[in-house]
């Protein structure tokens, strides 16, 4: 029974690759999460999950090359980092300029409708 129990389960190899890409995937979900939480104990909460599962995700990973389960990927170059960098701090740069854009809208919005005085109704109610 032992033997046929063992011969149904995948190989330590393949659980442990399913393992690393679970714990890729939770740590992506656990990031969204944390970008979106606007209570700031939720938000630390989702952080604090991120950052430990972060954590054993890199242990596994060591534990897997190792063992030669996993090898490391193939480095990029210093010139596609900082590319990478680059485009990162420009669409950041934009995305500020547009929320001070819309902040600066709906300020004056809401300057606009405290200047405007309540409407009177028009219309004459049912006897």
């Amino acid at each position: 029974m032992n033997n046929q129990l063992q011969n149904d389960m995948l190989p330590q190899d393949d659980l442990l690759k399913i393992m690393l890409a679970d714990l890729r995937r939770t740590s992506r979900e656990y990031t969204t999460a944390t970008t979106e939480a606007s209570c700031p104990a939720i938000r630390s909460l989702f952080s604090e999950l991120t950052d430990s599962t972060l954590k054993l995700q890199g242990e596994l990973y060591k534990l897997m090359e190792q063992q030669q389960i996993y090898t490391k990927p193939a480095g990029a170059s210093r010139k596609e980092v900082d590319q990478n960098l680059q485009e990162a701090e420009q669409a950041c740069m934009k995305a500020k300029q547009l929320v001070a854009q819309h902040q600066s809208q709906l300020g004056s919005v809401a300057a606009h409708m405290s200047n405007v005085s309540p409407h009177q109704v028009n219309t004459k109610p049912y006897n």
